[in-house]
């Protein structure tokens, strides 16, 4: 694939994933805001009833105790003529009356309604500012109307008269404090009955507050400025101001509000993951295929060069052996038949190393291991590689300092391991190879270090150097044989006798694999 087709794909994959999260976050979003504002309202509309069912029955309170008052005390002097006495139009038996003396000059009352510091000359002041109506009239069929029928009436005057009616009720209420005007369980009972017609379960504090001070009426953990909080003025008749608003704070709000769109939100996030999971894993896929047809491009080109040149060799070596004068020299034939020989071994040994890596991953390769002394498989191997160093002036140093060595292993397969990271030392030394082997007991393990003072590698190189088909990139100059398969058959083998591989490299400065494997005794 090309590399701008294969960028610009993923760069529309990843916008489409955004968008699409961007969507559902929206629209998470808004419904939630939508969700809070109707519990708002409804918070609000559960204060507003709950606020006018008090004032009612404050209204309902104060008038009966009057009509009980004007219906049961016998007046101390007749003095009816300071009385007047207006027939209701439409209703020729009912009269209305109106009186700025009546309960000052004809009743002497101690109503137990009344605050501390009011007496009964204060109340009876406080009646005589206002107007009164109190109906003391025989009905149509002749019966005296009750104080019931009288304040159902009282609700069919005309407005003007009906605020004078609440207005004076107002003015006698505000003079009581406001914790005996009502208590916190009837406040909590009409609470309780709004939110249950409107099915709502939610645990709550609520208090009353005059002009932001805490008064009696609250409950013990209620909290003013919680962000939960919802208020109403309470006991504000005719919509006039008052200095007591009722507050109530949900605890569990947030809950009430996500309640809804639990089980949708729910579902968005998780298909919102699933989705950025398979956008993430096909994205790997695509770049792992990317790497991987880069790496079998790298290996065919790598595998080419590797047999080209044995290949050239040996057809060299052919042309030359029909040439008259060199096959009628015996030593010159058979210095070209080895020569064959050697070359054709170099590309068995070339297949073998890719058939071996193959066997191993289906685990297809016997490995039968046996009781070594490690020392003598190092030895051993040293010696297959020390010509090649000998040859470019390098050394090879060996510092064997571990007193036990007896591991469980196989030779061939562990002699091989050796061989290519000794084989990776010379061929990444520029100059003359440098190499150093020690070995040293740490507990119950033996560790085998190979250093040497190469072209090192970066760190971003060193997490794959043991990959498959994995060569560090020099661009098309092909200077280095191999096609990256000796360290991975090394790590393979290794992780096979329970041990462990590692590498630690510096650019320029050389490397040092480590290899920790476990003893027998």
């Amino acid at each position: 694939m090309n590399k701008r087709i294969f960028i610009f794909i993923i760069i529309l994959m990843t916008v489409s994933l955004v968008g699409i999260i961007f969507v559902q976050g929206y629209w998470i979003k808004n419904t939630v805001e939508s969700n809070e504002e109707q519990f708002s309202m409804g918070a609000k509309q559960i204060l507003i009833n709950v606020v006018q069912q008090l004032e009612k029955d404050e209204v309902d309170k104060y008038y009966f105790k009057f009509a009980s008052i004007a219906d049961s005390t016998i007046p101390v002097r007749a003095q009816l003529s300071e009385i007047f006495q207006l027939p209701d139009e439409g209703i020729s038996t009912e009269y209305f009356t109106y009186s700025n003396r009546l309960f000052q000059e004809d009743y002497k009352i101690d109503s137990p309604f009344l605050a501390e510091n009011q007496d009964s000359i204060e109340f009876k002041k406080l009646i005589s500012r206002k107007v009164t109506a109190v109906m003391r009239r025989e009905g149509m069929d002749g019966n005296t109307i009750n104080a019931l029928e009288r304040y159902e009436r009282i609700n069919n005057l005309e407005d003007e008269q009906k605020y004078l009616w609440l207005d004076a009720i107002m003015e006698m209420a505000s003079k009581i404090p406001i914790h005996e005007r009502v208590d916190t369980l009837e406040i909590k009972k009409l609470i309780d009955e709004q939110m249950e017609k409107r099915n709502l379960k939610s645990d709550f504090d609520f208090g009353i507050y005059s002009n932001a001070l805490s008064t009696k009426v609250k409950t013990a953990s209620f909290e003013l400025n919680s962000p939960s909080t919802y208020g109403v003025p309470v006991y504000s008749y005719n919509d006039e101001y008052s200095d007591y608003q009722l507050f109530i704070n949900f605890k569990d709000k947030n809950k009430q509000i996500l309640s809804s769109i639990a089980l949708m939100g729910g579902l968005s996030v998780l298909f919102t993951l699933v989705i950025v999971l398979a956008f993430s894993s096909a994205i790997g896929q695509l770049i792992r295929q990317r790497q991987i047809s880069q790496i079998k491009t790298d290996f065919i080109n790598n595998m080419t060069h590797e047999f080209k040149t044995p290949i050239a060799t040996i057809n060299l070596a052919l042309d030359s052996v029909k040439n008259p004068i060199i096959s009628n020299n015996p030593e010159a034939v058979d210095r070209y038949m080895n020569m064959i020989r050697e070359e054709n071994k170099r590309m068995h040994a070339q297949v073998e190393n890719v058939l071996r890596i193959s066997k191993l991953e289906k685990n297809e390769l016997n490995i039968d291991k046996e009781k070594f002394n490690l020392h003598d498989i190092i030895e051993d191997s040293i010696s297959h590689i020390n010509l090649i160093v000998e040859d470019r002036d390098g050394y090879i140093k060996t510092h064997l300092d571990a007193k036990r060595d007896s591991i469980l292993a196989n030779n061939s397969h562990f002699s091989n391991v050796i061989i290519n990271i000794l084989d990776n030392s010379v061929k990444y030394s520029a100059s003359e190879p440098k190499i150093t082997v020690t070995t040293e007991n740490v507990n119950n393990y033996i560790v085998l270090i190979i250093s040497d003072q190469g072209n090192g590698m970066a760190k971003q190189v060193q997490k794959k150097i043991f990959d498959k088909f994995y060569r560090e990139h020099t661009g098309d100059v092909h200077n280095v044989k191999g096609h990256g398969l000796g360290l991975a058959y090394a790590k393979q083998i290794v992780d096979d006798h329970h041990g462990e591989i590692s590498v630690k490299s510096e650019k320029g400065k050389g490397s040092s694999f480590i290899i920790k494997l476990p003893l027998i005794s």
